[in-house]
């Protein structure tokens, strides 16, 4: 069985510390899981790979860099900003 990514784990523990992005980190979730990620192991809804890839080389210049947990949460609350926007 394949694990989910370490930065997962590290992410999902940043966001959880700030119950205030809770609701945007399920709509984002939900978005940008790979359709059918419940039929593929780990089971996760995870970004589909090549979206990952995508996003990681033009947030860092790096596309197999991981994102970290104070990344995701800046991530978020620019998600939630561009929401309260419309």
């Amino acid at each position: 069985m394949r694990s989910p990514p370490a930065w997962v784990a590290r992410a999902a523990v940043a966001v959880a510390r700030r119950p205030s992005l809770w609701g945007v980190a399920v709509t984002q979730v939900v978005r940008l899981a790979t359709p059918g990620w419940w039929r593929r192991r780990p089971f996760l809804p995870l970004p589909d790979p090549d979206y990952l890839r995508f996003r990681l080389q033009t947030a860092y210049g790096d596309g197999s860099r991981e994102p970290d947990g104070p990344d995701v949460v800046t991530y978020l609350r620019w998600c939630r900003s561009v929401g309260r926007a419309r």
